[in-house]
């Protein structure tokens, strides 16, 4: 960590907060490489969730056409402004991610830019932000670090042990790819675990209609609420009481799928295709 830096946290008496997921990158190569690898130039206007000290806001600023920041410790709020006094690009806010009304801050902050996301996301509520800022439908793209584990979750393939719900959402909505990894030492304190960088670009054709997506994914959480069941036995115990189990295993049959598979196997367009036939049910 820059030595000025560290001496500003020191003079406010800061502590880091686990509560808040806090671990500071302490290697400058890092953000760059991230920024770098995104394509991120001056027609984004670029979300930052959780800047900390201002890492990755830096190499942010210098190609972005606007960066804001959402920063939940109002104690760093004075450091960072400090910090980046002289970039006119650059704003910070003083909130909670999960708290604000994302449609309403973009529309306040970056008039005339293309919607990004580059961030460091505190890994404590990494799922609930991706899921509010992928759910949103605003931004072309997602960059993001977060757990390695949760990143191999994240682009993981059907039928291996890191698939999950979680995948199928994330690969339904957008096309991610794991940049690089990030080791324990770059940060302070140093994490338990190794880190990774991945980006997501936002899939302009979706698949279903709105309405028809929240059913899909109804079907998605069911199947997966259940892993060592087989899929006919896991639905049934979500939709149980509204269908017999013979009727889900009719649905999955004229699906042309064996009434034994597991949910686990299936890919995004098998899911659908039980999805509607569900819904004609």
């Amino acid at each position: 960590m820059d030595t000025i830096k560290r001496e500003k946290l020191d003079s406010i008496g800061f502590k880091f907060s686990k509560a808040m997921g806090q671990n500071f990158l302490t290697d400058s190569n890092i953000p760059e490489k991230t920024v770098r690898l995104s394509n991120i130039d001056q027609s984004c206007g670029v979300l930052e969730i959780g800047p900390g000290i201002g890492a990755l806001t830096l190499p942010l600023s210098a190609v972005a056409g606007k960066v804001v920041a959402v920063e939940l410790d109002e104690k760093l709020l004075p450091i960072l402004s400090d910090t980046f006094a002289h970039c006119e690009n650059v704003e910070f806010v003083a909130g909670d991610i999960l708290k604000l009304d994302v449609s309403q801050l973009l529309k306040d902050k970056f008039v005339d830019f293309r919607y990004c996301v580059c961030a460091n996301l505190p890994y404590n509520i990494t799922s609930p932000i991706l899921t509010k800022l992928i759910d949103s439908d605003l931004f072309e793209q997602v960059t993001v670090m977060v757990q390695r584990e949760v990143a191999r979750r994240m682009c993981a393939l059907p039928g291996t042990s890191d698939y999950s719900a979680f995948s199928v959402f994330i690969n339904y909505h957008t096309e991610p790819t794991i940049l690089f990894d990030v080791p324990p030492e770059c940060f302070i304190p140093r994490p338990k675990v190794y880190s990774s960088v991945v980006l997501m670009r936002t899939r302009t054709e979706k698949r279903l209609s709105k309405a028809d997506e929240g059913h899909f994914f109804r079907i998605v959480r069911a199947a997966f609420g259940q892993r060592r069941k087989t899929l006919v036995n896991a639905l049934y115990a979500a939709f149980g009481s509204k269908m017999t189990k013979a009727d889900i295993m009719d649905i999955i049959m004229f699906c042309g799928f064996d009434p034994r598979i597991r949910g686990e196997t299936l890919g995004i367009e098998e899911f659908i295709k039980i999805s509607k036939q569900f819904q004609l049910t």
